[in-house]
């Protein structure tokens, strides 16, 4: 059994690890990057583990996930870019806690909705959960890394992510508001379309791992 889920681990690692290299490539005009595609396949990782192995194993999983995001946020932290002048942290300070919160307090939500429906209709578990967790982890991520609330990392810290805070049209059309919060829509719009999406893989991996239909 230990070495069964072992897989589980990696996978969650990998996408931890792919999600912080490809956050750094902007596309649709800078309303997403490349890492809002592959982070959510987490809860995916997450569901599946929980479903074959149980809660405890998904848990296992989702620290190993957490541990592998905070090497991740220590080595961005010391690289250094360039850019209009300025050198600054490839991950400031705001960003790397609000990555590792919102991580751990989305999964671990995730695994306890997930399991108190377990015994529903088999899509009704999986989909529940990753909604929930999705709409968390946003909320937690984007709040805590850039809204000018909060007051409690300092002038240095909050000077490196003061560009989130500049008004635009909401979702580049709609009414003034700050970039985070077009930001974090784009964001969660993307981890809903792909909460349903998931639910083919999660069919299939876990009807293979269990020799059994889901």
């Amino acid at each position: 059994m230990q070495r069964a889920f072992i897989p589980g681990i990696l996978a969650m690692a990998t996408i931890v690890v792919a999600s912080n290299i490809l956050v750094q490539f902007l596309i649709l005009d800078g309303l997403l990057t490349w890492g809002a595609f592959t982070y959510p396949l987490a809860f995916l990782v997450t569901d599946i583990m929980n479903r074959v192995y149980g809660v405890a194993t998904a848990r296992k999983v989702v620290f190993a996930g957490f541990v592998t995001g905070i090497v991740c946020s220590l080595i961005g932290s010391q690289i250094m870019l360039q850019g209009d002048g300025f050198t600054y942290a490839a991950v400031p300070l705001r960003i790397a806690v609000a990555s590792g919160t919102a991580f751990l307090i989305a999964q671990l939500t995730d695994v306890t909705v997930f399991n108190a429906m377990r015994g529903g209709r088999w899509w009704r578990a999986p989909l529940v959960s990753t909604l929930v967790g999705s709409a968390l982890d946003t909320a937690l991520f984007f709040t805590i890394a850039f809204s000018a609330s909060i007051a409690i990392f300092g002038a240095n810290a909050d000077a490196a992510i003061s560009w989130a805070w500049e008004p635009v049209p909401f979702m580049l059309s709609g009414p003034m508001a700050p970039l985070w919060v077009t930001l974090a829509f784009a964001d969660w719009l993307v981890k809903l379309s792909l909460a349903l999406v998931a639910l083919i893989p999660f069919k299939v991996i876990v009807a293979r791992l269990t020799a059994q239909p889901v």
